[in-house]
């Protein structure tokens, strides 16, 4: 929005221009004190260094994210700057609101510091580069020691068969729970690296594009959940459970087992002491693999913004190698740039679990399928409200897989007839 400074009602002309002043928007979800410390002190930089910019911050908590966003978007309330998580990339990529940053990371002066990860991810739909990651986040085992020592568990679990052991043991502390069950937002996650370590294998779709969801293995891994659930070693309101609930019920020491990315580390370390607490690679399943998810959060451009070149140079300031270490810290994901790999916060041997996991050739990141244009809502409301019903005895695990599988085959086919 550009507006003319006007004295009164009158228009005076003046020897030189007059100061033009632009509103960019800017939208984020990734929010906490740390995260929004980091993007204040990035916009005030931005704003010194071009006067007559105003940056608007517009902050959406996470777990209605989804919900919040897509109306902003159906109402045209559209913003210049938006973050991007990686199961949203598609949708809106896919519908023309996503402007392709390919013609921008062409002259980009910090390209080739990028990890060939970074870019791979950012290429996912329509090999274009519709956003920019910022970091990559890939899931772990945080454990609680003392809870552990208390249920008379040896050590961390390294395979499925005795992370449900552990789980056992220490639901039958009083008051106490062996895992801290993702019910609510973001559940699928936790569905699909059970299911895929239960069926040794983490692909979606067959060769025919149809789902594998609805397989033995995969449903094997579902039942697992609900056992959890159904046999109290997950709280009884964990069924409604998003990122907050788990991660207090963890610090808390409500329950002994989160699975989460490193941004956990941080709230973690502010409740609980450093020798309490551990953080190793996902547990092993079937033919002794995990396939711990891995996902991403970026940056993209609206294709609707107004001011694209003004956008990209704000997206770069906040995604460039001076600050985007910074904001990695803040929101606990690994760096995207091969320089940043060096900084001594990642010496800590908490962190070890994450560069392990992405070093163990037996560790097979998940990407889950955001390229198709149906997942966003799949993943962020359908998945959730059918993993509900199966943890509460409405469906079977095999029901639960059945109704996955055929939502995301057709999804597949219709993708791939295109």
């Amino acid at each position: 929005m550009k507006k003319l400074l006007l004295a009164g009602t009158t228009v005076v002309m003046l020897a030189a221009p007059a100061l033009a002043e632009t509103t960019l928007r800017f939208v984020q979800t990734n929010t906490s004190d740390e995260s929004l410390a980091v993007l204040n002190g990035v916009i005030k930089t931005f704003e010194a260094e071009n006067p007559g910019v105003k940056v608007e911050l517009i902050s959406i908590p996470w777990d209605n994210s989804f919900e919040k966003f897509a109306t902003m978007i159906a109402a045209g309330d559209i913003p210049d700057v938006a973050e991007m998580p990686d199961n949203w990339v598609a949708l809106y990529a896919n519908s023309g609101h996503l402007e392709s940053l390919e013609p921008y990371l062409e002259t980009w002066e910090h390209k080739a510091d990028l990890n060939p990860r970074a870019l791979e991810l950012a290429r996912k739909v329509k090999d274009t580069a519709y956003v920019l990651p910022y970091g990559l986040f890939v899931k772990s085992l945080y454990y609680n020691k003392k809870l552990f020592a208390e249920a008379g568990v040896a050590g961390p679990p390294k395979t499925i068969d005795e992370f449900m052991d552990a789980a056992k043991k220490v639901s039958a502390l009083p008051g106490k729970y062996g895992y801290c069950l993702r019910g609510g937002s973001g559940t699928f996650n936790a569905r699909a690296m059970m299911g895929a370590a239960t069926n040794g294998d983490n692909a979606f779709f067959d060769k025919d594009g149809k789902s594998t969801l609805d397989q033995p293995g995969w449903v094997a891994g579902f039942q697992n959940q609900i056992d959890i659930y159904k046999n109290g070693w997950a709280p009884k309101d964990s069924v409604n459970w998003g990122y907050k609930e788990t991660v207090a019920g963890f610090y808390t020491g409500t329950c002994a087992m989160l699975d989460q990315d490193a941004d956990v580390l941080a709230p973690t370390s502010e409740h609980m002491a450093q020798d309490d607490f551990g953080v190793v690679p996902m547990p092993k399943g079937k033919g002794g693999k995990a396939f711990p998810v891995l996902s991403y959060g970026s940056w993209g451009i609206m294709s609707a913004s107004q001011h694209k070149d003004l956008a990209w140079k704000f997206l770069t300031m906040l995604d460039g190698p001076k600050s985007d270490p910074q904001w990695t810290k803040a929101v606990g994901a690994l760096p995207i740039f091969k320089s940043a790999e060096k900084d001594p916060t990642y010496a800590d041997p908490k962190y070890r679990a994450w560069f392990d996991s992405l070093d163990d050739k037996d560790i097979v990141p998940t990407v889950t399928p955001g390229y198709l244009p149906e997942y966003s809502l799949f993943a962020g409301s359908t998945a959730v409200k059918l993993a509900q019903q199966a943890l509460l005895g409405q469906i079977s695990a095999e029901d639960l897989g059945k109704q996955f599988a055929g939502i995301l085959t057709k999804a597949q086919q219709k993708f791939l007839a295109k």
